[in-house]
């Protein structure tokens, strides 16, 4: 799945992710579910892209980012960033030149049975609101159809309202919550879940909303 679009004169596709994205997948996951991912190593990442039932996309531009001062982070962060490197080989290091493949955001889906269910979906702190993560949703979705999914579901944290709304404007209702599912906090977990991906009402609307994002976000 390849879609050219348009990002602040950045152009970036959405395309499967492959070895080479996981250091800056990982980096952007510490940044997005910084407690979560202390318990999800970097190495997990390439079990998951080679494993059948999971499927990873990512945004995908070459640019270069927005200026930033790393020593304003906290030093966890740093070292969670730097660890790949010194780990794996200067290979793996995040260390951003001119003109390199930038992620700008992944997410990730499992299908199992007639079920796909969203792992995650997150975008690089500098690349926010920008019209990424509805498209990355948009992506998923119809990758979801093509897998021959019935349906998508998910959990989010019960304060993340803002990811809540752009779930229910693509059709997902909530259908139940699990209480004390975040070890970090104690925080309650909302389930959500669309009905029917292959009905006609859904793929109607879902189809409308992508041609209203891709106005909105001048797609070329």
């Amino acid at each position: 799945m390849i879609k050219s679009c348009l990002v602040e004169k950045a152009d970036y596709i959405i395309r499967p992710m492959e070895d080479v994205d996981i250091p800056q997948v990982s980096e952007i996951d510490h940044q997005a579910f910084p407690a979560e991912s202390l318990f999800r190593p970097y190495t997990s990442y390439k079990h998951e892209i080679h494993n059948s039932v999971a499927h990873y996309l990512v945004a995908c531009t070459e640019t270069t980012p927005p200026d930033t001062d790393s020593r304003k982070e906290p030093w966890l962060r740093r070292l969670l960033v730097r660890l790949p490197a010194m780990l794996f080989g200067a290979e793996h290091s995040n260390s951003y030149g001119t003109q390199m493949k930038r992620i700008l955001g992944f997410v990730g889906l499992w299908i199992m049975l007639n079920e796909a269910h969203i792992i995650a979906i997150a975008v690089e702190n500098n690349y926010r609101r920008l019209g990424i993560g509805e498209d990355l949703l948009i992506a998923i979705i119809e990758l979801a159809a093509g897998l021959n999914a019935d349906f998508i579901t998910l959990e989010v944290r019960a304060s993340n309202t803002m990811a809540q709304a752009l779930y229910e404007k693509y059709s997902f209702r909530v259908v139940g919550r699990r209480s004390g599912y975040y070890s970090d906090n104690g925080e309650d977990a909302v389930l959500m879940s669309t009905d029917s991906i292959t009905s006609d009402s859904f793929t109607a609307h879902c189809q409308q909303l992508k041609e209203a994002h891709r106005r909105k976000w001048k797609d070329s």
